[in-house]
């Protein structure tokens, strides 16, 4: 009899979709796991029943561990959940291993998150006619007197998500602070962009308004908390340095204004740039490794993103120097969504190569990002402000200038490789920013 095992590093059972004692199809969605970054559906990959959950919702497990079995007949339901051992309450809590049957289990293998479905798709209802809607949404649904039959789930399977209730009760869905400046911002504001910290915590404040505890209070990290810990140590045991540039943004604030009307963000402007010149620039595209300098196969730029229920996450913009920058940004806008109900696949989150992260919104001068495991550099953008500036020829001229601050691995990535290739961001954003579309 097959066992249902967590299949990421650690996973929380966010909840379970079948009951025991509950048929089971092929392809069926069983249970939502919350891991790292996103909510993801367990599928059985094989028909039968659902004998017995050895982990309840909420219960947070390691790899490999098995969390429920599934039997091929209905005769065998009442011999296993015998058999199987009751999970206790505190270790349950804790995340701690629960005791396997004696019968040998076989791994379901990983589930792969599922692509949204359209906003028309059907209303998906479980077993016993239960409505599938999210612990947030249905918590939503009775704040706000919305009545989930009426609703269409933009989740997997056509699962209720917390923004359909929004949307339903007539609010603004919540969505996460990125690095999205604008033409306009620029001009409205201190800052010529919005920003958060790294993926690994390089000091991005909670969302503005936001309140994660009262005074007093010890809140527990989250599961995407608990790893952007988990990455700012690891990040301690590698020799990093620091090199600052000041870019003018004068000429980049004007195309970004021209091309704002076609969709083109900030957030692509400098995606795109970046990716240009680490075509340029291989080295600092690169990253270590014990078996030596790995020089990845794309250039992939990863862009920071503060959630609303805390920690952080990286949508991957991919090959970002060679994709053309009206369907970079459509790409952003749809990561950017995605991410908000936690439909993220793991590739979308965990495959890039160099990072972006950005504090403009807040008016910071600026800051210095911490290095995510696995890269080579990270970029951290500071706001956009007019300054006085000394012309080579001694003429005096208000422009507007950002201070880049590159955060490098000195085993891979040495001064001149940062210094050269933040001289070559800061001609193309100052001379040719039009080029980008090209």
């Amino acid at each position: 009899m097959p066992a249902l095992s967590s299949t990421m590093t650690e996973g929380k059972i966010v909840e379970w979709l079948k009951k025991p004692g509950d048929r089971v199809e092929r392809g069926e969605s069983v249970l939502v796991v919350e891991s790292d970054k996103a909510d993801m559906d367990v599928e059985a990959f094989q028909e039968g029943f659902l004998a017995s959950v050895l982990l309840p919702s909420g219960g947070t497990a390691p790899v490999g561990e098995t969390i429920g079995l599934i039997v091929e007949t209905e005769a065998e339901i009442a011999a296993v959940q015998a058999s199987a051992p009751a999970a206790p309450a505190a270790a349950t809590a804790a995340g701690a291993a629960v005791p396997t049957p004696p019968a040998a289990p076989v791994v379901v293998p990983a589930p792969v998150p599922v692509a949204a479905v359209p906003a028309a798709a059907p209303v998906v209802v479980a077993a016993g006619g239960r409505l599938v809607a999210t612990p947030r949404a249905r918590k939503l649904a009775g704040q706000l007197g919305v009545a989930l039959e009426s609703l269409r789930g933009s989740g997997p399977h056509g699962r209720i998500q917390a923004e359909d209730v929004e949307r339903a009760a007539g609010q603004a869905a919540a969505v996460p602070r990125v690095a999205e400046g604008t033409a306009a911002a620029v001009t409205a504001a201190p800052a010529s962009a919005s920003a958060n910290g790294s993926s690994t915590g390089s000091g991005a404040p909670a969302p503005v308004g936001q309140a994660f505890g009262q005074p007093g209070d010890t809140v527990a990290f989250n599961t995407l908390q608990a790893a952007v810990n988990r990455n700012m140590l690891a990040s301690l045991a590698v020799p990093c340095f620091h090199v600052g540039y000041t870019i003018t943004t004068d000429r980049l604030d004007a195309f970004a204004k021209s091309v704002k009307s076609k969709g083109v963000t900030m957030t692509a402007l400098l995606a795109k740039a970046v990716g240009v010149v680490l075509a340029r620039h291989p080295q600092v595209n690169a990253a270590y490794s014990e078996a030596g300098m790995v020089y990845p196969p794309a250039i992939n730029v990863a862009v920071a993103v503060a959630m609303d229920d805390g920690g952080l996450i990286t949508p991957v913009l991919a090959a970002a120097d060679r994709t053309d920058l009206y369907s970079l940004s459509r790409s952003w806008a749809d990561l950017v969504a995605r991410s908000r109900s936690k439909q993220l696949k793991p590739e979308e989150y965990s495959t890039g190569t160099f990072t972006l992260s950005n504090l403009g919104m807040f008016g910071v001068d600026r800051f210095d990002a911490i290095l995510p495991p696995g890269t080579g550099a990270i970029l951290a953008v500071a706001a956009s402000r007019p300054a006085v500036v000394a012309g080579k020829d001694g003429s005096i001229a208000v422009r507007r200038q950002m201070q880049v601050n590159l955060t490098a691995d000195h085993r891979v990535i040495y001064g001149t490789h940062a210094a050269a290739f933040l001289k070559d961001l800061a001609q193309l954003i100052e001379t040719a920013p039009e080029s980008l579309a090209l």
